[in-house]
């Protein structure tokens, strides 16, 4: 699950791949459309999108001539279940540290 969950996070470190997953988020969408926002050639686009479907986060399906893509939430939940329980950890290493710095300070 981290190997998935850091490749997750890696993929959405770029702007673009995060506005993708964004509107994808909205609902499915076309290559086109993806690519509507962004001032960059399709291929561009379509090298973000194989990047987010290689990490898992997109799948994409041909209807014709026509190539739509959708979001697939589950590497999603992972990366956050994973974020959370790191934030955990570090919430209870922090309290440890408060309680020993409050024991060392003079009264």
């Amino acid at each position: 699950m981290v190997h998935n969950s850091i490749a997750t996070l890696a993929s959405l470190a770029d702007p673009v791949r995060m506005g993708i997953v964004a509107q994808l988020a909205e609902g499915d969408a076309t290559v086109g459309a993806l690519a509507a926002p962004y001032d960059m050639s399709l291929q561009a686009v379509r090298k973000h999108l194989a990047l987010l479907e290689s990490a898992g986060l997109v799948a994409s399906r041909k209807t014709g001539r026509v190539r739509l893509c959708s979001l697939q939430k589950a590497p999603i939940r992972e990366a956050m279940a994973w974020l959370n329980s790191r934030a955990r950890l570090w919430e209870d290493r922090l309290d440890a540290l408060a309680d020993v710095v409050e024991e060392r300070r003079p009264k």
